[in-house]
């Protein structure tokens, strides 16, 4: 079973920068998307990127043209770098698998979800 680790979190002043790693274990992610989503305190999870196993990308509209998402399949990680972040980036972010198919905005479709990592910008 697909287990995932995240790291990469921390604190960082607004227009600062992080990068964020989800490594998998025990099995491949090859023919599965990866998403990154995120929950702030008092907030419903929300969706943040997500890349297909063809390299496609989606995006939430608020993070759009900051934050990147790839991955490297030949090391099972896939990873979101995070730009010109701001304080409303606050949240611990997730990372999941989707199979083929699904919403990919829809936390329901995302299957092996990781245990999170805490992102805190500070104004």
């Amino acid at each position: 079973q697909v287990q995932w680790v995240e790291s990469g979190g921390g604190l960082v002043q607004a227009g600062g920068s992080l990068s964020l790693s989800c490594g998998a274990t025990g099995g491949t992610f090859r023919n599965y998307a990866v998403g990154w989503f995120r929950r702030a305190p008092g907030k419903e999870r929300e969706f943040v990127a997500d890349i297909n196993w063809s390299a496609s990308t989606t995006y939430a509209n608020s993070v759009k043209g900051r934050f990147t998402i790839s991955r490297d399949s030949a090391k099972n990680t896939a990873y979101l770098q995070m730009n010109s972040l701001r304080p409303e980036d606050t949240a611990f972010y997730y990372c999941a698998a989707r199979p083929r198919g699904g919403d990919v905005a829809d936390s329901a479709s995302y299957n092996y979800w990781g245990q999170g990592t805490q992102v805190t910008v500070s104004s």
